[in-house]
């Protein structure tokens, strides 16, 4: 075992499992409901999600087809939805335990999380290389990302049981599609009985393919609704997609023009607060950790949406992904 991180309370490590579980998964429908103030502060968020080491080139267009482009400055930083979803979420002050892998030479990646306060002891570190994306960003601080899976897509079933164990019932899972093997950590957390919330990025095929009735939130772009919805009108495919899972809370992200939320008889829509775009990487995984993390805390539908709409807003004003992701007092400033 290699210790990462120790706090007062206990010592977060990073090490290899090799043992399973060995139980058959259960298909039962989750209903997530807000709850008191004293039950929501044990709740602990597992994120099953990507780690990746982010190559950020600026230049001052997205390259095109054919054309070779010089760049003005280069960084290698950490980044992955999984590992960008989990900062924000301990930002924002909520518990969270990261479930994910690491090439062995990339152990910095695993100290910044730490220090930020995520819990790394589900995290391993196997022969081979990390997940890392080639992200340009250009000087109107929109982006475009190749992104390459490596150790985020080298998980085993059994293994994947193994760091879901020690969740409890109130527990959520929080998982994206940067990882493989979705389908049994959904199937663990149904049986375990714990709310799952799901940003399906990028978009694939699979992703339908999934008991996407399980989830208690589903967050996605207008791309990701399109795909899943089947039609490329978005008044449609908001309607299909709440009408075909109406115990899910549905978020639908709109970049500079906020978000809007669907579950039962809501809609609420939050515009976006106006700030000077730096850059866009990473504000949508910031939206993602607070949103999340402001249902945890108890806050309505209309509040948690309206956080994280501010919270996405400051992250686009600085540069990169993690290094963007806003403290919660530096939320609560903001909005004042």
């Amino acid at each position: 075992m290699v210790p990462i991180f120790r706090s007062l309370s206990s010592e977060f490590i990073a090490h290899k499992v090799d043992s399973a579980l060995g139980s058959e998964p259960v298909n039962t429908l989750l209903h997530f409901r807000l709850l008191p103030a004293y039950q929501l502060q044990f709740m602990t968020v597992f994120n099953f999600g990507s780690i990746n080491i982010d190559l950020v080139y600026r230049v001052p267009h997205l390259v095109k087809p054919g054309e070779t482009l010089a760049s003005s400055s280069l960084q290698t930083v950490l980044g992955g939805k999984g590992a960008n979803q989990s900062v924000a979420l301990a930002r924002a002050g909520v518990a969270v335990q990261h479930v994910g892998r690491l090439g062995n030479s990339d152990t910095w990646a695993a100290d910044q999380m730490s220090e930020a306060g995520v819990d790394m002891r589900h995290v391993e570190f196997i022969d081979g290389p990390s997940g890392h994306a080639i992200i340009q960003v250009d000087d109107a601080g929109e982006n475009s990302i190749i992104l390459h899976g490596g150790a985020n897509t080298s998980f085993d079933p059994s293994t994947l049981k193994t760091h879901l164990s020690s969740a409890r019932a109130g527990d959520w899972l929080l998982v994206q599609n940067e990882c493989n093997a979705l389908a049994t950590a959904f199937d663990v957390a149904v049986a375990a009985g714990m709310p799952i919330a799901f940003n399906p990025a990028p978009m694939t095929d699979a992703v339908a393919a999934l008991p996407l009735e399980h989830c208690a939130v589903l967050i996605v772009n207008e791309t990701e609704a399109a795909a899943l919805a089947g039609t490329d009108d978005m008044s449609e495919a908001i309607n299909v997609l709440s009408q075909r899972y109406p115990q899910t809370r549905l978020v639908l992200t709109l970049g500079s023009r906020g978000a809007q939320l669907l579950y039962q008889s809501q809609h609420h829509i939050q515009a976006a607060a106006s700030v000077a775009v730096v850059d866009t990487t990473g504000a949508g995984d910031t939206f993602v950790g607070y949103f999340l993390a402001a249902l945890i805390d108890g806050l309505d539908d209309a509040a948690a949406l309206r956080r994280a709409c501010h919270a996405g807003a400051l992250a686009v004003s600085v540069a990169g992904a993690t290094p963007s992701i806003p403290t919660s007092d530096a939320v609560d400033r903001f909005v004042r």
